[in-house]
Parts: C-alpha cells; sequence; structure tokens
C-alpha cells in the first residue's frame, strides 16, 4: 500500500502542491519551501528522493529535526505538519504534509535573519511581492474590501482587456499615479476577485479572472 502511494506521488512530479528533496542541509532553505505551501493551499514534502524521481533514502534521524526546527523557529506564525515515514525496499523516505495555512501570510527567515514571504509557483517556491503580500493579509482577515469604479479602476480593466496583462510599473504610468496607489488599487482588485496575480522569477503581472 506505501508503494502504490508513494508511486503514485512520484509519478505526478513536482508541482504547486508537491516538492522533492534528495536531502535537507538547510533549515532556512525548507522553511521557505514550506511557508510557500502554507501560503498556497498546502503541500507534500518527500525527502528522501531525487529531482529525477529516484528513491535515494534519509542518512539519518537528522532530516525529521531539519524539518521540526523549521517550522518551529524558522517559520512564523509556526506550522503545523505531520510527518510520515515510509519504507521502500531498504530505503527510508519522509513525507511531510504541510497544510494551507489558516493565518497568511506566513514568513520564513532567511540566513541574515530577516523574514519573507513566499508563495508556490508551478513547482517552485518564489518571494512574493508586496501585492501578494498585502492579498494575503486581506484575504484573511475581517476586514472587507469596498471597491468603488472611478474611470482609474475602469481605465485599468480596459487596459488589461484590451492588452492581455498589465504590470505595476504600466498602472502607475497609465493611471498617471503613485507606486503606493497603484498597489492599493490592484490588491484591492485580486482580493474580490475581479484580477489575478501572476509571478515567475523576474517580474510579476495581472490579468482578468
Amino acid at each position: 500500500m506505501s508503494l502504490t502511494h508513494i508511486q503514485q506521488l512520484l509519478l505526478a512530479g513536482e508541482s504547486d502542491t508537491l516538492d522533492f528533496k534528495q536531502t535537507i542541509s538547510s533549515a532556512t532553505k525548507i522553511a521557505k519551501t514550506m511557508s510557500a505551501f502554507a501560503n498556497h493551499k498546502g503541500g507534500t514534502l518527500l525527502v528522501g528522493v531525487t529531482d529525477k524521481k529516484m528513491i535515494c533514502g534519509i542518512k539519518s534521524e537528522d532530516e525529521k529535526y531539519m524539518l521540526d526546527l523549521a517550522v518551529r523557529f524558522y517559520c512564523k506564525p509556526e506550522i503545523g505538519i505531520e510527518i510520515i515515514e515510509w519504507e521502500i525496499g531498504n530505503k527510508v523516505i519522509l513525507e511531510a504534509k504541510i497544510p494551507e495555512g489558516e493565518n497568511k501570510p506566513y514568513y520564513a527567515k532567511d540566513d541574515t535573519g530577516k523574514w519573507w514571504v513566499h508563495v508556490r509557483v508551478k513547482d517552485k517556491s518564489l518571494l512574493a511581492s508586496k501585492v501578494v503580500v498585502d492579498v494575503l493579509k486581506r484575504q484573511h482577515s475581517l476586514q472587507g474590501v469596498v471597491i468603488r469604479y472611478s474611470d482609474k479602476e475602469r481605465d485599468l480593466l480596459k487596459y488589461i482587456e484590451t492588452k492581455g496583462k498589465i504590470t505595476l510599473k504600466d498602472a502607475c504610468k497609465l493611471l498617471n499615479i503613485s507606486r503606493w496607489r497603484a498597489q492599493k488599487m490592484l490588491v484591492n482588485l485580486v482580493s474580490v476577485g475581479v484580477i489575478q496575480s501572476h509571478t515567475n522569477e523576474k517580474t510579476e503581472f495581472f490579468t482578468l479572472c
């Protein structure tokens, strides 16, 4: 039964909800992945598996310790995870289940002691933009969102409808407003589900939902 379950995960491959780690050498790096899952819709981390889906097994109990250390001291708020140990042949792998967080955004501490928010995009954990961080805060607070559609909101949405997408920089230029005001507008529109944010390693842009 365990083999079938693990095989299903291996066949699925890495995604926005599944990540493979051959080993865990850094609590800060694994905290980044787990916080990104918590900020998303949860996810599963398989430890003792290579990027090429090969089962190599964990080397020692230190792997469990690193997972526990990461969620307790390198993630805030603390993330509650479930760790399952599987024995496949003569090798042991760990399955760490990270639930979707109830108190987003979740931060991960880097090697310099700074705290950052990360989000899961496809099979990568990327640094969240200021807009995405504010959206996470808004969506998980008791504060309602009231949108007043001025000419600027209408111009923004018309531009996206025509061009297909818009960046924060383009929004500032189009509407002739400050970066702060453009960010606030985008946060509001994302929060109510009118537009959606897309992030990659180079830039962020917004499209209609």
